[in-house]
């Protein structure tokens, strides 16, 4: 145990990170109950100034941290996986653009973002491909039959700044699908919150008004194809498991492939391929740094060869949409809408009349003499 009063720099990795999480990071032997006391009671400084476990950190600020818990362990890198050449060359093909940030792939369909129960091949276990250390990270995922746009952080620090821009609803993301049949409304909202199906093991979403989680989801029609299909931009307001294939099943247009949520009023006749027309087309996000000049990171990814010879098939031409995102503030974080109950209650606390003390004399009652 060091018996020293250190300092620590702020390393850019650590940007927007709270100091209970950075004492987590850098010290994980100091708990959180040392942390809050040593807050408490002023002995941990940011800039020479007090601080709380919950206030969040810039880069560069010098940290004072009093005796007490080891030095920052030096970190060991995880042993790469040894990748192939085919796989190299898999992991280079997805790729869209590169900043010091972010690596953004156009994930093909049939690839699994992460491994589990029999999936060894996925997009996380291609990563080391990339050979950057540290490691280059996962922020947010796409269904394994779902193409297009998938982010990647490079860093630690961007991985944890692009997370708060996909949690915080403020990245935009347009997808293309095609659906059986065409919505009788050509733009709209849908809005049905979302649960687990029972006895799907988790695997299947459904409609429950009454249990699920809210989840919004905009739609446009750009084109149809008679009434058999139509060509649709959905924009998610909300991240729920499945939502665009539960939402576009629930109002009666499941999106063409997609047999678990449309069974065979999914499947086109002819020779419509079978698989999933679900294309992540285009991403809008903040970026971190000046890497970027300043602008947002804007990236669309092409299609896949099934859903563009579809597209062909049915007569509908790419440049009738440009995946712009529907003008308008995002529908609050949960974290916002916390803050604003409990503005809510302070002002109903304020609007109330003061208690009347115990011993003051009640007021006579006005009644007959």
């Amino acid at each position: 145990m060091s018996d020293e009063v250190r300092q620590f720099t702020v390393a850019p990795d650590d940007d927007g990170v709270r100091l209970d999480r950075w004492f987590k990071r850098h010290l994980p032997q100091v708990g959180f109950a040392t942390v809050s006391r040593w807050a408490r009671t002023g002995q941990i400084r940011v800039d020479g100034k007090r601080a709380k476990p919950e206030d969040r950190l810039l880069p560069g600020q010098v940290l004072r941290v009093p005796p007490g818990g080891d030095l920052p362990k030096a970190k060991t890198a995880k042993p790469r996986t040894e990748l192939t050449d085919e796989q190299v060359a898999e992991a280079e093909a997805m790729v869209i653009v590169q900043t010091p940030a972010a690596i953004v792939l156009n994930k093909p369909p049939g690839l699994a973002t992460q491994g589990g129960t029999k999936t060894h091949s996925h997009v996380d276990g291609l990563l080391d491909a990339f050979g950057h250390e540290p490691r280059p990270r996962l922020v947010h995922r796409l269904d394994k039959d779902t193409s297009g746009v998938l982010l990647i952080a490079r860093t630690p620090g961007s991985a944890a700044f692009f997370s708060r821009r996909f949690s915080g609803r403020s990245a935009k993301k347009i997808y293309w699908a095609l659906v059986a049949g065409v919505p009788d409304v050509g733009h709209g909202m849908i809005e049905a919150a979302l649960a687990k199906q029972p006895g799907t093991g988790g695997e299947k979403m459904h409609v429950d008004e009454e249990n699920g989680q809210p989840a919004k989801t905009r739609y446009r029609v750009v084109d149809r194809a008679g009434n058999a299909a139509a060509w649709v931009e959905l924009e998610p307001l909300t991240g729920r498991t499945h939502q665009l294939r539960a939402h576009m099943a629930a109002i009666g247009h499941p999106i063409v492939g997609d047999g678990k949520y449309g069974g065979q009023e999914a499947f086109l006749t002819g020779s419509v391929s079978r698989k999933m027309h679900l294309h992540a087309r285009r991403l809008i996000i903040d970026h971190p740094g000046d890497c970027t000049g300043g602008r947002k990171l804007d990236v669309t990814a092409p299609l896949p060869e099934h859903f563009a010879a579809s597209m062909v098939q049915l007569g509908f031409d790419e440049a009738m949409s440009d995946a712009a995102p529907t003008e308008g503030p995002p529908p609050p974080s949960k974290e916002a809408k916390k803050q604003a109950a409990r503005q809510h209650a302070k002002q109903v606390r304020k609007s109330r009349p003061p208690r009347r003390g115990r011993g003051a004399a009640a007021t006579p009652s006005k009644g007959k003499r």
